[in-house]
């Protein structure tokens, strides 16, 4: 038996509008019926993992415990993140690395990074 991601879960103030930032972020639909408690990007499309939103009373404060590293072949993608309402957070230039790391509109970090 092996072990795969089925699904991201971020916990949100509202579901649907997140899952539609993240939804032309990744340029994969929104999944049927989505609303402010429950949404889904990518189940019907066949993506995986699937992104799934829930919406909670309280966030964790600070630092959220999982974000996703995406990966992009040029720095349109960050252009285009923020037009889409993501937040310049920093650029990153460490361990042999480069990454720009953004703020969903909800606060949520996210990192994108040249292939």
């Amino acid at each position: 038996m092996t072990l795969s991601i089925a699904h991201v879960t971020i916990d949100c103030e509202n579901a649907g509008v997140l899952a539609e930032f993240w939804s032309r972020l990744l340029e994969t639909p929104v999944d049927p019926d989505p609303s402010p408690e429950f949404a889904t990007v990518g189940r019907t499309a066949g993506a995986a993992p699937v992104l799934m939103f829930t919406r909670v009373p309280d966030k964790n404060p600070g630092k959220n415990v999982i974000h996703l590293d995406l990966h992009a072949s040029g720095r349109d993608e960050v252009a285009r993140a923020i037009d889409l309402g993501a937040k310049h957070v920093g650029d990153f230039d460490e361990w042999g690395l480069k990454w720009t790391t953004l703020a969903d509109p909800e606060g949520n970090l996210f990192d994108i990074a040249p292939e």
